[in-house]
């Protein structure tokens, strides 16, 4: 087989499910079967190691932009990223060398010197773990943007966008073949633009809010968490979800209500959900409000 590190497909598509042959590596020194077309990330799951991820989703196709999962493969001269690395049989994969914690770290370090990830849980969560410090790096220039608020919908604060390119998936081929936001500029003024960086109603975008689904970092984020965490009332700790169906049509998607104080604060679907793979329209994300309409 050779070697790649195109990924198999959306939300691990092609992955084998069902498939009677089975692939056998090692992991860490335990002995893995996981199906043909896995990615290396399944087969560290299937062996319960929790690995780095941040530009991968289970719902989008892996896009290697940030490198957070690299682990090291033996005979291989560079660490490879598990999320999108198929696996091959005899492949001796190690999650946890020096050079792997070395290359976490610095990722994560990295991306706290100019960037805000004062709301990416995961993020600091890793970082704690792989002991980053980024004042140990002199300060860099930060984005430095104002937060753009469109309406009452989501609001998007550049300071807090790594690059992760999930967003653009999700409003791509992945799920809503919109196509409304890009890469734009290069090196440190890169920023996730619409065409022409034009407001969001005169763009493409049909306020799906999927590209909010997805992100990491809160640098996309509802109105209503963003109202809530101004006024220093955001509690998710407080929250209740409650799994539902959308009531708008027949297609049967579903819904995941957050719900604060007895008012619905914003609205997910579940990943692994066979209509929706997490992703919703514009009614079923944003259009809850009549709920509390009196």
């Amino acid at each position: 087989m050779t070697t790649t590190d195109s990924a198999p497909g959306p939300g691990g598509v092609g992955t084998g499910a069902g498939s009677e042959t089975a692939v056998e590596l090692t992991v860490d020194g335990r002995s893995v079967s996981v199906p043909v077309g896995s990615t290396v990330l399944d087969a560290c799951d299937a062996a319960g190691v929790d690995t780095p991820t941040l530009c991968y989703a289970e719902n989008l196709t892996p896009v290697n932009a940030c490198r957070v999962c690299v682990v090291e493969q033996d005979g291989s001269r560079t660490l490879i990223p598990s999320c999108s690395r198929r696996v091959e049989g005899g492949m001796d994969i190690k999650t946890d060398t020096e050079r792997v914690r070395h290359s976490r770290k610095m990722v994560l370090e990295f991306l706290a010197t100019g960037v805000d990830l004062s709301q990416a849980d995961d993020l600091n969560r890793w970082a704690e773990r792989y002991g980053a410090d980024p004042d140990r790096y002199p300060a860099p220039q930060v984005i430095d943007e104002p937060v753009r608020i469109q309406d009452e919908l989501y609001i998007r604060d550049y300071d807090k966008c790594v690059l992760c390119y999930k967003c653009v998936e999700a409003c791509g081929d992945d799920a809503q073949h919109t196509f409304a936001i890009a890469v734009a500029g290069r090196g440190f003024d890169a920023r996730i633009r619409t065409e022409f960086d034009v407001s969001l109603p005169d763009s493409a975008c049909v306020y799906c809010g999927n590209c909010v689904a997805v992100c990491p970092t809160n640098a996309l984020q509802f109105k209503t968490e963003f109202d809530l965490r101004q006024a220093d009332n955001w509690r998710p700790g407080d929250h209740t979800v409650t799994r539902t169906v959308c009531s708008y049509c027949g297609v049967g998607c579903n819904l995941e209500l957050h719900v604060q104080d007895e008012t619905i604060v914003k609205v997910t679907s579940p990943a692994d959900h066979s209509v929706t793979s997490g992703h919703l329209c514009i009614k079923g994300r944003f259009g809850w409000s009549y709920v509390h309409g009196r």
